[in-house]
């Protein structure tokens, strides 16, 4: 498997310089990756670099899936990859340990609040503080002993789990600081999470800037100190957005206080106080007495001495402003929340932030690799490598042979006049909180009032995953950016990082900003207060219009709320993790699983003392509907990926219990009311989950009970849907709002049935599954395409996401999984009943029971009295 580097000009000059530490996630086939140790990157000469390697995924022989390789080239024009069990493995060279050491578990920190960064060669070090102001008050971080998380040959990585104190006080704030150092490299590169892990308020269900449970940080600031007498005597500030250096001998800083772009000072960025308030449009530099500016910049400041020089980066330096680096020459600063900037940086209840930033400590003569070390190149299979190997299930690389309609419609994501680049440039979508994700601009069709309305897409339908998904086909890199970002934005900002609130809302994704409304300073949390003053919208059907429908739609459109399982998108993150070996989307996609086990957990909840059944969080799509929807459709997902990422069966075993208690191979489906778009459009998220259970349990080898039930019922439905399903838009009368994104849900339809054709074992059966799934897909292509709003962003993810199977599918048109049809009988379906319903029925029982003894105790004791 050849490897293609994509070419980024820094990092080009970087390899042109010195040697450069790389990093790929690899897929490999079923029982080609034997073992770890047959797994090498060869040159074209057949030389070898020292790798490290570390499994990401097993398959269910225990071969190697996906394997991360780490090794440092000066080239990557003609290295492979290569799975030979014969060729003798790696021998680490004897100066095999970092260029710059770091303080492993037990060394002892000087005065507790600092970490040591040792030059290998140089007989010099640097010392690492964090500080934090907070309420005119100066915190330092907390430095406990190392742990060791990474240990060469090709890199090291030390944690530290840190807090924040100043004398008897402690900041609620948490922080986790992880380290990396190299084998070949005088950088170190870091990873600084800030955490706030205190509840929210959320009076009404909204959620704003300003509510109790936030901390306004007036500067977190990462300090690099030299050993006294080693000051340097020249400073210099590389902008990296214009080739220009600018130098200075007593100070030189950077300050970017805003995105820099045509709408630097968008509404998007109002404070608690409801006001914009950015200084001014891109940077300001002072070096020593003089002033330059500018819109972008991408900084790299050094200081050095006669010997050595030092130097500081900072990744995503303007997209995540207000940002900052400065030097007086003792010391290099990184502001990640700097004072620079007025006002303060509010971090919300249970909100992070994670940044990157890199140092190096080299001699003055050597190469400076740090912009390639910090923004490291793009390394890549083939789109046909990652199909052979298996990468996805169903996936075909992108081809001459694939739909030109298809293509045209997810092409409108990265090429044309609104992609996705050009619709963040509207409302500004930069800055910490905000950079990664999308402009939700479909909620802006029918807006009055001032333009544009500010919407949060928050990872609808998982965009992360079609991102990927469309890297693996194309090989494109603008896919893995978009895929990275808001795998990023979605953990940090839409995850709701706490313990102390409701058990429904802990640990889980908050909802894209509610539908034709204005984000203002509910930020990424869905529900701003002043949802309940006015609405700002135009545009749809009245819902009275809609007789009954209507009426339960106003059930569902309350102006507050939180995070639930029908918001809970977590498989993105897992090939996000396959890709890049990113521990962050790991730790994201297991938080999701574990969010829907949690929330079903009866034992914590008030109703614990009546009823210890589940709570039924995890499957409820809308007031009072279990069946299969998107709540259920979203569990089960993340619940199939826990178990992929961890082989815990629990997870597998949940995902189980769910399906039994959603959907039945003998429901009576005219009763479920499917037909009724409005209320019942989500159907179709649970029968494509329920196909990838019954696939993964395949590939397990697990035909089980459980296999053949999900089996059964799949086909009961797409059977059902062959007969009667029908194009959304047929019927524009029953719909609010018949717009693109119905068109768009309709290869839901097609993938369903698609999907459920290889499990029908009878050929005329499947010849008409197949049919009717043809005729969506054609209708969604043709239809769509006719619309002037299709390259809106929620449309387009859901292009992202769905049809791309269809090459694999006309490949293998006659496939069958089963060779005879399913002949069991499972009996009749039970409906499900939450666990608050249970507790409020026997809590009825006793009240009655209470009354007819109180009544008894009243009647004896009067016939006492009488007597």
């Amino acid at each position: 498997m050849r490897l293609h580097a994509i070419d980024h000009g820094p990092v080009h000059s970087a390899f042109q310089t010195g040697t450069v530490p790389v990093r790929v996630g690899v897929p490999f086939a079923q029982g080609q990756g034997e073992s770890l140790a047959s797994i090498h990157v060869v040159d074209a000469d057949g030389s070898r670099p020292t790798v490290q390697r570390s499994p990401l995924a097993f398959w269910p022989d225990g071969s190697v899936r996906w394997c991360l390789l780490e090794f440092a080239s000066d080239s990557l024009t003609s290295l492979s990859v290569v799975t030979d069990p014969t060729i003798l493995d790696d021998v680490p060279s004897p100066s095999c340990e970092p260029v710059i050491s770091l303080p492993v578990a037990g060394d002892s920190m000087d005065d507790g609040t600092s970490i040591r960064l040792a030059h290998r060669d140089l007989g010099t070090h640097a010392s690492l503080e964090i500080k934090m102001t907070h309420e005119n008050r100066e915190f330092r971080a907390v430095v406990p002993s190392a742990k060791t998380i990474d240990s060469g040959p090709v890199r090291w990585a030390q944690q530290w789990e840190l807090s924040f104190e100043s004398g008897e006080h402690r900041s609620p704030l948490l922080a986790n600081l992880i380290a990396n150092s190299y084998a070949h490299d005088s950088v170190v590169t870091f990873e600084l999470v800030v955490q706030n892990p205190q509840a929210m308020d959320h009076p009404g269900g909204n959620w704003d800037l300003g509510s109790e449970g936030s901390i306004v940080i007036d500067d977190l600031s990462v300090h690099f100190s030299f050993p006294e007498g080693e000051r340097g005597t020249d400073l210099s500030l590389e902008l990296g957005d214009v080739d220009t250096t600018i130098t200075a001998q007593k100070q030189l800083s950077i300050f970017q206080a805003s995105s820099g772009g045509e709408n630097w000072n968008s509404s998007n960025h109002v404070d608690r106080n409801g006001s914009v308030p950015l200084e001014f449009r891109g940077y300001k530099v002072v070096a020593d007495d003089e002033l330059h500016s500018g819109l972008r910049a991408e900084p790299v400041l050094r200081c050095h001495n006669a010997a050595v020089q030092y130097s500081v980066a900072y990744r995503d330096f303007w997209q995540n402003f207000p940002s900052a680096l400065s030097s007086d020459g003792n010391r290099l600063r990184v502001g990640l929340f700097p004072a620079e900037a007025k006002g303060g940086h509010e971090l919300q209840g249970g909100e992070q932030k994670t940044f990157q930033f890199a140092f190096e400590m080299k001699s003055v003569d050597a190469p400076s690799t740090i912009v390639a070390v910090l923004n490291p190149p793009l390394i890549r299979l083939s789109p046909e490598d990652y199909a052979r190997a298996g990468a996805l299930p169903y996936l075909m690389p992108r081809s001459d042979r694939s739909d030109p309609r298809y293509e045209s419609l997810v092409d409108l994501a990265i090429e044309g006049e609104d992609t996705f680049a050009i619709k963040n440039e509207k409302i500004d979508q930069f800055g910490w909180r905000h950079f990664g994700d999308l402009y939700g601009d479909h909620e802006a069709v029918d807006h009055r009032g001032e333009s544009p309305m500010i919407s949060h897409y928050n990872n609808q339908y998982d965009c992360t995953l079609g991102f990927a998904i469309q890297f693996l086909r194309s090989g494109d890199e603008r896919w893995f950016e978009l895929m990275t970002q808001m795998a990023d934005h979605a953990w940090d900002i839409d995850t709701y990082h706490t313990e102390d609130d409701k058990l429904l809302y802990n640990g889980g994704l908050f909802w894209h900003t509610y539908h034709y409304a204005d984000a203002h300073t509910a930020t990424h949390r869905s529900y701003p207060k002043r949802l309940r003053i006015s609405q700002s919208f135009d545009g749809g059907q009245d819902l009275e219009e809609l007789g009954e429908t209507g009426e339960k739609l106003a059930k569902n459109y309350a102006i507050g709320g939180g995070p639930a399982a029908s918001h809970n998108y977590s498989t993105g993150w897992m090939v996000a993790y396959y890709l890049t070996g990113t521990q962050r989307y790991r730790t994201a996609a297991i938080n999701a699983a574990d969010y829907v086990m949690r929330i079903d957990d009866g034992r914590k909840t008030p109703f614990k003392w009546l009823s210890r059944g589940d709570t039924g969080y995890s499957t409820c799509s809308a007031d009072g509907y279990y069946g299969p929807g998107r709540a259920a459709a979203n569990s089960t997902h993340a619940l199939l990926t826990g178990h992929e990422l961890t082989g815990e069966t629990k997870y597998l075993d949940r995902a189980a219990l769910l399906m039994r208690r959603t959907v039945h191979p003998n429901q009576n489906l005219e009763k479920l009311d499917l037909l009724n778009a409005e209320l019942r459009w989500f159907y179709t998220m649970y029968l494509q989950a329920l196909g990838r259970f019954v696939d993964y349990k395949d590939s397990l080898g697990q035909r089980d009970d459980d296999f053949q039930y999900g089996v059964a019922t799949l086909l009961h439905y797409a059977n059902w849907m062959s007969e009667h399903e029908r194009p959304t838009l047929s019927r524009p009368d029953e719909l609010q709002y018949p717009n693109e994104t119905w068109a768009a849900q309709d290869m839901r339809k097609w993938h369903v049935l698609q999907h459920a054709a290889q499990y029908e074992g009878e050929a005329k059966k499947r010849e008409r599954i197949q049919a009717k799934a043809g005729f969506f897909y054609d209708d969604v292509c043709d239809s769509l395409s006719t619309f002037k709003t299709r390259s809106l962003c929620r449309p387009v993810v859901l292009m992202l996401n769905f049809g791309w199977q269809r090459d694999w599918f006309r490949r293998h048109s006659d496939h069958t999984r089963l060779d005879s049809p399913l002949s069991k009988d499972f009996g009749e379906p039970q409906m499900f009943v939450p666990q608050r319903q249970i507790a409020i029925g026997r809590f009825k029982k006793l009240v009655v029971a209470g009354v007819a003894v109180f009544s008894l105790i009243v009647i004896v004791a009067v016939v006492l009295l009488v007597s």
